[in-house]
């Protein structure tokens, strides 16, 4: 199943509690504060991936968590930094923020191009300081920590335009998937009646001086598709980037 738009949630990690706590060493009775710092929550980024080419997974598990930092410990020790959650989208995907502005509900974040490019869509909480922070010339035990901040929370668009340098456009049964089969080892489903292609097939056309090209061919048009008749027209947005 091909799916090229979908909304997640994404919430990133919050930050751990600094600790309260102080030195109870034997001979001195009174130590001082030895509260740790809280870890850094994980943040929440989305990566381009030449292993994958649909956003299918996103949208039967719409809603992805980060992991919180560990709290601090005594000892000044601080708590464990959580890992970054990393979410693989193909290449070729818009990365869109939801602003709830009805004038403009939606903010451009990454047009995610090439492999291994990622954007940064929620940060992770800061740790909270532990007691040992607080320690004064006139504050020798304190007993103030701070709790973590917490993590940023998005609600996001995905978008996938197709990376393809020609494009095949036109009406059901006009030839395009016929044309693409020949011409490269892609095989999309050919039959005698319209609308046989229904997602965006690609195809790699390559020539006797070891160059090459992508070839896209979408679903057929027909009058009033702009309307959602057929198959509708959203799937022209896959011939945005050809050449």
């Amino acid at each position: 199943m091909f799916v090229d738009e979908v909304d997640i949630h994404v919430e990133a990690g919050h930050g751990g509690r600094g600790c309260l706590a102080f030195r109870r060493e034997k001979f001195v009775p009174r130590g001082g504060p030895s509260g740790g710092d809280g870890g850094h929550g994980g943040s929440v980024y989305v990566v381009a991936s030449a292993h994958t080419n649909t956003l299918i997974n996103y949208r039967f598990h719409p809603e992805f968590s980060a992991e919180r930092g560990g709290h601090g410990e005594g000892s000044n020790r601080t708590g464990h930094t959580a890992i970054d959650l990393e979410l693989a989208v193909p290449i070729g995907t818009l990365v869109y923020e939801k602003t709830g502005d009805a004038n403009q509900p939606y903010r451009l974040l990454a047009d995610l191009t090439e492999e291994g490019q990622r954007v940064l869509v929620a940060h992770g909480g800061r740790g909270g300081l532990g007691n040992a922070r607080f320690a004064s010339s006139t504050n020798r035990a304190p007993r103030k920590v701070q709790p973590g901040e917490a993590g940023e929370v998005k609600d996001l668009r995905l978008e996938l335009k197709l990376l393809a340098d020609v494009g095949l456009v036109g009406f059901p049964n006009a030839g395009k998937s016929t044309l693409i089969s020949r011409v490269s080892a892609a095989r999309p489903k050919i039959a005698d009646y319209p609308f046989t292609t229904l997602t965006p097939n690609l195809g790699v056309v390559r020539l006797s001086d070891d160059r090459s090209f992508v070839v896209a061919d979408v679903p057929g048009l027909i009058e009033g598709a702009h309307r959602g008749l057929g198959l509708g027209h959203q799937f022209l947005r896959h011939l945005e980037r050809t050449k």
